[in-house]
């Protein structure tokens, strides 16, 4: 497997690690949270790279989202041209 292919975790160890050797910080959309519940739709925050709309988050508060709606993270560790990449997308388990 090329480390352009996309792979998909569900392990909150290789999801930090991925997000941090990027900078990411994890975040929701503010307009989705719902201050009293918590939850909202979750990105990770890339410095120069980022929506205006992100609300940062703990990673405890972010992996509690994340496993409450059952999701796994896909992601690309490569470009295909060798380069750092920050392609992710959140998809629901089933």
């Amino acid at each position: 497997m090329a480390n352009s292919d996309s792979k998909t975790t569900k392990d909150h160890t290789t999801i930090k690690k991925w997000s941090e050797e990027r900078d990411g910080k994890p975040a929701v959309v503010e307009s989705t949270s719902n201050s009293s519940e918590g939850g909202g739709l979750l990105r990770i925050n890339f410095p120069g790279y980022a929506e205006d709309n992100l609300k940062n988050l703990s990673w405890e508060e972010f992996f509690r989202i994340f496993d409450e709606n059952d999701l796994q993270f896909l992601y690309q560790e490569e470009t295909k041209d060798g380069e750092k990449s920050r392609f992710f997308k959140f998809v629901d388990k089933n």
